[in-house]
């Protein structure tokens, strides 16, 4: 899926290969081995992460985070979205439309 287009509720969202992960105080610090760049996920962000260990939507992943945490439906899902667009623009997730995967 080009970089340029939006993530859909239904596309698959899958970690990228190439990282080094660990887990401090509950959150997920990572170091890109492709870009030489460190990212500390947060507590929402490192569940998030941990949710694209496997092929997963975005509605999926909103709907667990629906689940854990009181938040604005609306509100999750922009995040998300937003959250899931820099994590491509990095280099950190693969995103494919559902009927590929």
């Amino acid at each position: 899926m080009a970089a340029n287009t939006a993530i859909t509720s239904t596309d698959k969202i899958i970690q990228a290969q190439g990282g080094l992960v660990t887990d401090m105080d509950g959150e997920k610090v990572m170091m890109s081995i492709t870009n030489g760049k460190y990212y500390s996920l947060g507590e929402v962000g490192s569940r998030i992460w941990e949710l694209a260990a496997s092929p997963v939507s975005m509605e999926d992943i909103v709907s667990a985070l629906l689940q854990e945490y009181e938040v604005d439906p609306a509100a999750c899902r922009t995040e998300v979205a937003m959250f899931l667009e820099q994590l491509r623009r990095e280099g950190l997730i693969h995103v494919a439309p559902a009927e590929r995967l």
